[in-house]
């Protein structure tokens, strides 16, 4: 049995947390923003005498899987040990087939995945439980030798649909070779998630939320049946320790359900399905 709070996040954009001394309005937009663009790596090293013993260093990824971002996170990787290394989750979604991509990586290489969100805060980071995992995301999470993930956090699950028609699904055209893409990438999907020792339950209940439906948020009850994490791990969950003390003013933000536009650089939805969801909770076991 596996533990950890899992999503989908394919089409949707995410958001993360910049500037935990800003007000708090601020602190939402600015993790709306940073949600909506392509995902970002940063390496957060821990700061001897500043947390518990079992601190140590770990990974921030904020922001929607793209094309780019498999190859991004190798090169951002390269030549470190990432076996029980934490990533900490902040994501709405992206591409399907480049979110499967990477979850095997990071199967294959031992690291445990969690949802947060990251925040800053005297020149130092802070992981908030109060994170997003949606979509694309929860296949991702999934990815994760282990998991880990706090109750306060969300994770939300809909259909995979394409990415270039996801802003009115139900007025767009869709052609026989559209319908052919998205047949695929489900089967792809399937095999991943059955490979990454998820089950037909979380499945089942991702396929059935259509994208102009608000995304279901899981209940524990889903979690654990959908393989994501063990029953007994609902019980109690500390957040993950970090280098700087824990931030206790920031208001959870509520993540959009789609978003389509945005300022800055987004990423550009692709032809291929896609999906939207957040969450989590729970210490996690190891994955089969």
């Amino acid at each position: 049995m596996h533990s950890g709070w899992a999503l989908i996040c394919a089409a949707a954009f995410c958001l993360s947390l910049t500037g935990v001394a800003m007000p708090r309005g601020a602190r939402a937009a600015d993790t709306l923003e940073a949600r909506k663009l392509p995902m970002t790596f940063k390496w957060v090293a821990a700061k001897p005498g500043t947390c518990e013993a079992d601190c140590r260093d770990w990974i921030a990824a904020v922001g929607i899987i793209t094309g780019d971002t498999p190859a991004q996170f190798d090169d951002f990787t390269r030549g470190r040990d990432l076996k029980g290394l934490r990533i900490v989750l902040d994501s709405s979604g992206g591409s399907v087939l480049d979110a499967i991509a990477m979850g095997r990586v990071w199967r294959s290489r031992g690291v445990l995945a969690s949802v947060g969100m990251v925040t800053e805060r005297d020149g130092s980071r802070t992981i908030m439980p109060e994170g997003y995992c949606e979509s694309m995301c929860v296949f991702l999470l999934l990815g994760g030798a282990t998991r880990e993930i706090p109750p306060q956090a969300h994770i939300r699950v809909h259909q995979i649909w394409m990415g270039d028609r996801a802003n009115d699904a139900k007025a767009a055209k869709y052609s026989a070779d559209d319908m052919t893409i998205v047949e695929r990438d489900v089967g792809r999907l399937a095999k991943y998630t059955f490979d990454m020792g998820g089950s037909g339950d979380l499945l089942a209940l991702a396929l059935s939320v259509p994208p102009w439906e608000p995304l279901h948020e899981l209940t524990a009850a889903e979690l654990v049946s959908g393989n994501l994490i063990a029953a007994s791990a609902v019980a109690d969950n500390a957040a993950p320790k970090t280098d700087a003390p824990k931030v206790a003013d920031v208001t959870p933000v509520k993540a959009q359900d789609r978003v389509t536009s945005t300022d800055g650089v987004p990423a550009k939805p692709t032809k291929t399905a896609e999906a939207l969801p957040t969450g989590g909770m729970a210490l996690a076991a190891p994955a089969h």
